[in-house]
């Protein structure tokens, strides 16, 4: 177990975080250069990133999901790979195959490893709900692991390793949604949304012109490695960790002073991985925005994108249109900040 003074952040680390959030500013700075608005997704992407995460992000077709990520690789310098998930793709296709090849020399036989497109910094793993469960299965096992084995030898994957999945919320024919223990291997599921009229105004006329952004690189991924390692060392308040575990002990409808709109229209809550990401989410936003303490307001912020894949509604909720969000919205009002 690591000791209380080797987790403290030191005058080092408080320069590192310095240096993130001018960096912070900086990436989106290169961003705005290409996507028009998302800053909430954008920022999202940039926590999970730093949070060691992977998530999963909804949106309809054509609100930019697959330029924000490789646009942000590009910022970030990092090796980036695209999967169309499509019902015909098969495990392999994703992780890699074995190929038989004759050495020129002894004439001998052997089998080589071909690494799949997994073999990557950020992957983005497009329509994930349009492939079958043992290729799904296959992208989350090298999530969680880091790994992939094949043949009997084992591949570690290159880090920083981040995964983002894309599904369309409307056309759900012919597809294999996400079982929950899968879902629950995404930090965040992170939601997509129409441009403003502004912001759409702006996107026709940038995007039909024949002006091509040159982006800088901000950082490399020796750097983002060192600050994945810096989250984990930012101090957090007990107040603030109660805070975090009152939250996901309200999505689930039994226990002690459970709020009776949980127990009406909750069918289960969140487990013990929320309360992880939600304590790493709001590190993560602290030093994207310069500073070395957890607030309750960081926490509050990553909520939604933390629980509302992890919050299962019953037919009740459903039957008088009540959706996810605004289950965790009455959470959130529910919940002290207060040590009390």
């Amino acid at each position: 177990m690591a000791k209380e003074k080797d987790l403290e952040v030191n005058k080092e680390d408080l320069a590192a975080i310095e240096e993130l959030r001018e960096a912070h500013a900086r990436i989106k700075t290169e961003l705005a250069k290409v996507i028009v608005g998302q800053d909430r997704v954008i920022d999202e992407l940039l926590i999970c990133i730093f949070s060691r995460g992977h998530v999963l992000l909804e949106g309809v077709p054509g609100l930019a999901k697959t330029l924000i990520i490789s646009t942000l690789s590009q910022a970030l310098s990092l090796k980036f790979k695209r999967i169309q998930f499509t019902p015909d793709l098969m495990p392999s296709d994703i992780t890699g195959t074995e190929v038989i090849q004759e050495d020129r020399a002894t004439k001998e036989r052997e089998f080589k490893f071909l690494m799949g497109p997994i073999f990557s910094n950020i992957i983005l793993a497009d329509e994930i709900n349009r492939a079958p469960p043992k290729t799904q299965a296959a992208l989350l096992e090298a999530m969680q692991e880091h790994r992939v084995s094949t043949g009997g030898k084992t591949y570690v994957l290159e880090e920083p390793f981040f995964v983002l999945a894309t599904q369309n919320p409307v056309e759900q024919e012919g597809t294999y949604p996400l079982p929950e223990a899968q879902l629950d291997r995404f930090m965040f599921k992170t939601q997509v949304g129409y441009p403003s009229e502004e912001e759409e105004l702006k996107i026709m006329r940038s995007t039909t012109s024949g002006f091509k952004p040159k982006l800088e690189h901000i950082m490399d991924g020796k750097t983002i490695i060192q600050l994945q390692d810096l989250v984990r060392k930012v101090p957090i308040a007990e107040h603030v960790i109660k805070y975090a575990y009152n939250l996901v002990k309200y999505t689930r409808p039994v226990g002690e002073k459970i709020p009776e709109f949980i127990k009406e229209y909750v069918s289960w809550g969140a487990g013990p991985r929320a309360s992880q990401y939600l304590i790493l989410g709001g590190k993560a936003r602290a030093i994207l925005m310069g500073r070395y303490y957890v607030s309750c307001d960081d926490i509050e912020a990553v909520a939604h994108a933390v629980l509302r894949h992890r919050v299962l509604l019953n037919f009740t909720a459903e039957s008088e249109g009540i959706d996810t969000e605004n289950i965790i919205d009455r959470i959130l009002a529910s919940v002290s900040k207060t040590t009390k």
